[in-house]
């Protein structure tokens, strides 16, 4: 989804872009409802952050900054993994694979993701799934590089 139509979906929560550059470098924060997007960034970028901002919306419960806590690493993978399905999906990969997307940077374009959020993802789906998943009639392979294939 685009960062417009993210937006648009969750036009009931107070969505603000602001200059997060003197925040330890984030590029949003979810706080009680809130959420902040940096507004130096592009648009794709927005999107994916705005993404895993709402998977924090979604299964976060406090502040968890300090991520030497076991718990709040916990909640950082959950929120990412959220926004990973949201943008992206396993779905989303045969989706690639059915537009004839040839490399990462085609896939990335199609989905409307960065090539960096999306090879985040396809980490956390690897790490989640093993080296394969199936889903309906396909097989999406992790290893030793990302392959679909539609079984007959």
């Amino acid at each position: 989804m685009s960062y417009e139509e993210l937006q648009i979906q969750y036009d009931k929560l107070n969505i603000q872009e602001m200059d997060l550059s003197e925040v330890n470098g984030l590029k949003g924060l979810c706080f009680n409802g809130n959420i902040a997007i940096d507004k130096g960034t592009t648009q794709t970028e927005k999107a994916c952050v705005l993404a895993e901002e709402l998977g924090h919306y979604h299964t976060s419960i406090g502040d968890i900054l300090d991520l030497t806590d076991v718990s709040n690493r916990k909640q950082e993978y959950r929120a990412r993994l959220w926004g990973y399905n949201k943008q992206i999906g396993l779905s989303g990969l045969i989706q690639g694979y059915e537009a004839r997307c040839r490399n990462r940077y085609e896939l990335a374009r199609h989905l409307n993701v960065t090539e960096e959020f999306l090879q985040d993802a396809l980490d956390c789906y690897r790490a989640k799934y093993g080296i394969f998943a199936e889903v309906d009639n396909y097989v999406i392979f992790f290893e030793p590089s990302l392959f679909v294939y539609e079984k007959l």
